[in-house]
């Protein structure tokens, strides 16, 4: 009798051979997938440099990270706990990396860390897409060649967020890991049963989702439910429950218990669980215009669908498991489910930032989608003609047909990585409210690099605001003015008669939009609020506007804050009867409440009031109008006579 073929023998392997953790790569797959992986990488790099910046948003976490390291706890402003940042993990990394820095200007730590981890979310992504064809590439030649890597690097916003100070690279290296996993995962029946520690590990990187983002909950959550279904035993599960929600459950006590919220400040002041479809469309096709979005959609789907059909896996491999494995768990702990799980997830992110209404940074939101959906043909094979499954000229058609796509798809990534982006509307808000990020802000500095605080000191009213907290001692709320070289100042309230003056310099009070370029050239002894919520308690509890601009559509009067004081005099543009009401309005109980869960000293008293109230808290609401407000809550309108002027100066540099 003839032995088998070195084919058939390596095909149909004993038992004590199918768990063994072997994929036989030949060295061209090897080689060529490492190749792909550096030069995409660095090519990410070099592009991520080039369009380097830190964001006002990337500012706005830096002043928190400030506070950390200052003992002040995570808030932006000393002695009102608001969480200003929707990643919670890209916080405490920037704390941890400022700490091990030491002297470094955190600017740069968030610079670094932003891009080494954007670099490694695509490697990762890589590397998973690597792994996921493994299996029916062992023994065969094949040259493996970047696709969906290089269509998200070819996207200009993906490297301009690479940098940002953002958590964009955060987001990034996290899915890259998570896709990575979880295709080790789903091929542990191929190979060998998955240990404790792996599926601890993998738990427990699903679970952190909400904390990299909260939307990210879909994606890690649903990866729990996949792991719960195809674990064996109570004990399997029950390591699954403990590992993966013990960090995200302790956090979220924290949060209801120290900010007195269900859900982080920023999905508060931009009511993350609204609806925006009309603008979700704008915004959606914002970002496809520039670039063409829809052609690599359809390459990279015939790609996968040509992969798919030419997939010679060895029939053992799909269908024997381990004993105790059923039809349902042997399905959902499978590459393809895993696939289809990581597509679905990137379609479901995409429709909910569509639902919300995207963002006002043209691209941002829709980079996490395109990440999900490219993962699966990050790489792809190029097999060389070897006559299996198929006859050899059946396959070298087959291989011509995924060069040509691959080609293809390679050519629209050199047009789109020069693109022009949005053109002449990049710095300008028009009425979508959508504006290339980047190119503003360099427009609006001077500087083609904003990277620091200094830099944005060439904002409009940034130096200006420096120099009118020197020259008001007494301690001043500052206004915008008309003027972009100067401020209107309400003076602070003087001291009482017969006491002392303080010895320190009285309380400043900046209200601004761009609270991250202000928070962070001003003392953290100088409060920084903005009228759309992210920094300010009252303005988050507003209703969103049905016609703001998005991402920026609530939008509190200044009459509160001089209301909330202690500031004296109006300026001529507010009314001063305004005024008198918003200060009543605020002594509304349900809205006192409110202020006294972020104000109030923090005990133990205070975080069980807050952990048991933040439901009642997230969802309360207060009327921008003054007026409106009292009879909402059933307060008395104060009578106001003569109008007030005390005078009112401005202040310029």
């Amino acid at each position: 009798m003839r032995s088998a073929s070195p084919r058939v023998a390596a095909a149909s392997p004993g038992p004590t051979a199918l768990w063994r953790p072997r994929f036989a790569y030949d060295a061209t797959v090897r080689i060529s997938l490492w190749v792909s992986v550096v030069v995409v990488a660095v090519l990410f790099g070099w592009g991520a440099w080039q369009r380097r910046w830190i964001a006002d948003d990337g500012l706005i976490v830096l002043r928190t990270v400030r506070n950390m390291l200052a003992g002040n706890g995570p808030v932006f402003n000393v002695g009102e706990r608001v969480e200003a940042n929707t990643s919670t993990a890209w916080t405490f990394l920037l704390y941890l990396g400022s700490l091990a820095a030491g002297p470094m200007r955190p600017e740069y730590v968030a610079l670094a860390l932003a891009l080494a981890l954007s670099m490694i979310g695509v490697v990762l992504l890589m590397l998973g897409a690597g792994r996921l064809y493994a299996p029916s590439l062992q023994g065969r030649r094949a040259v493996m060649l970047p696709a969906g890597a290089l269509v998200y690097i070819a996207v200009p916003p993906a490297r301009d967020f690479a940098t940002s100070g953002l958590e964009s690279g955060l987001a990034l290296a996290y899915l890259g890991l998570l896709w990575w996993m979880l295709v080790c995962w789903s091929q542990a029946l191929r190979v060998r049963p998955e240990g404790r520690v792996f599926t601890a590990a993998l738990a427990f990187v699903a679970g952190c989702s909400v904390l990299v983002r909260p939307e990210l909950a879909l994606i890690g959550g649903g990866a729990l439910i996949m792991m719960l279904i195809a674990a064996r035993g109570w004990r399997r599960r029950a390591l699954i429950v403990v590992t993966g929600g013990l960090l995200p459950v302790a956090y979220q006590i924290f949060r209801m218990g120290y900010y007195g919220l269900l859900v982080p400040g920023t999905a508060l002041a931009k009511d993350a669980a609204g609806d925006k479809w009309p603008q979700g469309m704008i915004y959606l096709a914002n970002f496809n215009r520039p670039y063409l979005l829809w052609a690599p959609a359809m390459l990279l789907l015939a790609l996968g669908l040509l992969l798919y059909s030419t997939r010679t896996e060895p029939w053992w491999i799909r269908r024997k498991a381990p004993l105790g494995y059923g039809g349902l768990a042997r399905a959902v702990q499978s590459p393809t489910a895993v696939v289809i799980f990581i597509v679905v997830s990137g379609l479901l992110q995409a429709l909910y930032w569509i639902r919300q209404g995207g963002d006002f940074m043209h691209g941002r939101v829709l980079l996490t989608p395109i990440v999900c959906l490219v993962a699966p043909v990050a790489v792809v094979p190029v097999v060389f003609p070897d006559g299996t499954r198929f006859s050899r000229e059946t396959r070298y058609v087959l291989s011509g047909a995924v060069s040509a796509v691959w080609l293809a798809v390679a050519g629209w990534s050199l047009w789109a990585a020069n693109s022009p982006g949005m053109g002449d509307d990049a710095t300008r808000v028009t009425y979508s409210g959508i504006v290339d990020e980047r190119r503003f802000y360099a427009q609006a500095t001077g500087h083609a690099h904003p990277l620091t605080a200094a830099d944005y000191l060439d904002y409009p009213r940034m130096r200006a605001a420096l120099v009118a907290i020197n020259n008001t001692p007494g301690g001043a709320l500052l206004l915008p003015s008309g003027n972009y070289n100067q401020w209107d100042i309400v003076p602070a309230a003087p001291p009482p008669p017969g006491t002392a003056p303080p010895v320190e310099k009285g309380p400043h009070t900046v209200f601004f939009t761009n609270i991250g370029m202000v928070g962070m050239n001003v003392g953290l002894d100088v409060r920084v609020i903005d009228q759309i919520g992210l920094a300010n308690p009252l303005a988050a509890h507003t209703a969103r506007l049905k016609h703001g601009r998005i991402g920026h559509d609530k939008n509190l009067f200044p009459d509160w804050a001089i209301a909330e004081g202690p500031f004296v005099g109006v300026p001529p543009y507010l009314d001063a009867a305004w005024v008198e009401q918003a200060r009543a309005a605020l002594k509304c109980p349900a809205t006192q409440a409110v202020l006294n869960s972020v104000r109030a000293p923090m005990g133990l008293h205070r975080f069980m009031s807050n952990f048991v109230h933040s439901y009642q808290f997230t969802k309360y609401r207060i009327d921008r109008v003054p007026l409106y407000d009292l009879i909402r809550c059933g307060l008395e309108v104060p009578e106001t006579g003569a109008p007030v002027d005390t005078g009112f100066p401005a202040a310029g540099p």
